[in-house]
C-alpha cells in the first residue's frame, strides 16, 4: 500500500509537468491557426475596418504575441478562470459542464455495449479458430472497422428515419412537444438509438479483434496446455484461466478510453445534430475560440493522463505479478 501511494504521489508529480508542457504545445498549435475569431466573424461585412479589428482583438485579449498571451492565460487558468467562450458568451468551465454530460451518456452506452459483444464474441472467435464461426466473427469486425461513421450513419438516417419514419432524423428531443420525467427520457432515448447504433457498429471491431488476439495468445500458454493436460473441463479453462488473463492488457484500453467517452464524437455528433462537446469543438475551431479550444483540450488531457493512472492501478488488481517500486 504505502509503494502504491509513493507510485501515485510521483505518477501525479510528472503529470503536472506534462500538463504545463501539452498546455503551452496547445496554446502555441491554435495561436497560430489561420485566421482568429475577430477575422472570422467579421469577414462578411465590409463596414468593418482594419482598425475596429484591431480593437475589437485588443477588447478579446487575442492581440498579445504567443509568450504573453500564454503567460496570462496560463495565470488564469492556475486560479480556476478558463475564461469566457468567444462563440457562446459563457464561461468555459460552464460550456464544457453543460455539454459533457450528453457526449458522456451517449458515448457510455454505446462503450457498455460494445464490451459486452466484445468480450464474447472475441473470446468465441478464439476458442474456435479457422472455423466458420471464426471466420464470420473477423469478418464483421473488420467491416465495422472499415465502415466509415458518415456514411454508416447516412444510411441508417435513410433507412429508419427517412424511408420507415420510425426513428427521429436529428437532434435530441422531438421539437414543439414539452414533455417532462420519464416521458423526456424516453424520448431522448430514442433520439440516441441511431448515434448509439453508429458508435457500436463502427468501434466494436477494434475490441473485439483485440480480445480474439489475446484470447489466442493466452490459449497457447504453458499453463492453459497443462490444465488441459490434467483433464480440467475445456469450460473452466477458458473462464477461469484464460479468460482472467485475456482481459489484462484489454484493462489498459479500457482506462485509455476514458477521454473518448467526454470527447465527443465530433463526426457522429454533428450529422445527428446532438449538442455535445464534439459537435461544439468543431465550431470553437472553425472560428478561433481560443478559450474555450484550450479549456476543451485541456479537459481532455487531464482524462488521458487520468486514465493511464487508473490503467495502471487496474492493472495491478488483475495481475498480482505487477509490483510498483
Amino acid at each position: 500500500m504505502f509503494l502504491m501511494k509513493q507510485y501515485i504521489i510521483r505518477r501525479v508529480l510528472i503529470s503536472l509537468i506534462v500538463l504545463v508542457g501539452v498546455s503551452f504545445l496547445l496554446y502555441a498549435i491554435i495561436y497560430f491557426m489561420p485566421g482568429d475569431f475577430v477575422t472570422t466573424v467579421t469577414s462578411g461585412n465590409p463596414s468593418i475596418t482594419e482598425e475596429m479589428r484591431q480593437k475589437l482583438r485588443e477588447l478579446y485579449g487575442i492581440d498579445k504575441g504567443l509568450l504573453e498571451g500564454y503567460f496570462d492565460w496560463a495565470m488564469a487558468a492556475l486560479k480556476g478562470d478558463f475564461g469566457t467562450s468567444f462563440v457562446f458568451q459563457q464561461p468555459v468551465i460552464q460550456v464544457i459542464k453543460d455539454r459533457m454530460w450528453i457526449s458522456f451518456w451517449l458515448a457510455f452506452i454505446a462503450f457498455i455495449i460494445q464490451i459486452a459483444l466484445a468480450l464474447p464474441l472475441g473470446t468465441i472467435a478464439a476458442t474456435k479458430q479457422y472455423s466458420k464461426i471464426d471466420y464470420t466473427i473477423v469478418a464483421l469486425a473488420l467491416a465495422g472497422i472499415s465502415l466509415p461513421s458518415f456514411f454508416f450513419a447516412a444510411v441508417l438516417q435513410k433507412i429508419f428515419a427517412i424511408d420507415l419514419g420510425i426513428l427521429p432524423l436529428q437532434g435530441m428531443v422531438t421539437a414543439r412537444k414539452n414533455l417532462e420525467g420519464t416521458a423526456l427520457i424516453l424520448d431522448m432515448g430514442k433520439h440516441f438509438i441511431l448515434p448509439i447504433v453508429v458508435f457500436v457498429v463502427t468501434s466494436m471491431g477494434a475490441w473485439l479483434r483485440y480480445t480474439r488476439n489475446n484470447m489466442l495468445e493466452v490459449l497457447s500458454a504453458d499453463y492453459v496446455r497443462t490444465a488441459r493436460a490434467k483433464g480440467v473441463p475445456e469450460r473452466v479453462v477458458i473462464g477461469k484461466h484464460a479468460f482472467r488473463n485475456t482481459l489484462i492488457p484489454i484493462i489498459t484500453m479500457i482506462g485509455g478510453s476514458l477521454p473518448g467517452l467526454f470527447a465527443g464524437a465530433i463526426i457522429t455528433e454533428g450529422l445527428f445534430s446532438i449538442d455535445g462537446l464534439g459537435n461544439i469543438a468543431i465550431k470553437a475551431v472553425n472560428q478561433g475560440d481560443i478559450p474555450f479550444l484550450m479549456g476543451y483540450f485541456m479537459f481532455l488531457s487531464v482524462l488521458t493522463l487520468l486514465g493511464t493512472l487508473i490503467s495502471d492501478i487496474l492493472y495491478a488488481v488483475v495481475d498480482p505479478r505487477v509490483r510498483y517500486n
